[in-house]
């Protein structure tokens, strides 16, 4: 494994953390990790992240129950964003508002 040093400061301490499917590859969504999520990430091996809104720590699922189980963390070559793969059963849903993947609204 590669020594990652993560860099928080690029974006005023947050980095963006992409989550993936690991199964299927598919995109569920994109948030923002301060430092304390990234570390509880890792720690329990669920997602969490900062809620910029709410300026706080979330778990991901917290409410929903669409709890994602970290599987894998890959750091980008500038180590200012993340790649969060997830076991993500396939009746759960990613997004807030019900969808599966975040990523549904076609634009081209």
């Amino acid at each position: 494994m590669i020594e990652v040093s993560i860099d928080f400061e690029k974006m005023g301490g947050l980095i963006p953390a992409v989550v993936q499917d690991e199964r299927t590859g598919e995109i569920l969504m994109l948030a923002f990790q301060d430092r304390a999520a990234y570390e509880k990430t890792i720690e329990t091996k669920e997602v969490h992240f900062f809620s910029r809104s709410r300026k706080k720590l979330w778990k991901k699922g917290e409410t929903s129950g669409n709890v994602l189980h970290v599987v894998e963390i890959l750091a980008d070559c500038d180590d200012d964003s993340i790649l969060i793969k997830v076991k993500h059963n396939e009746s759960l849903k990613a997004c807030h508002t019900g969808a599966r993947s975040c990523f549904f609204k076609k634009v081209l």
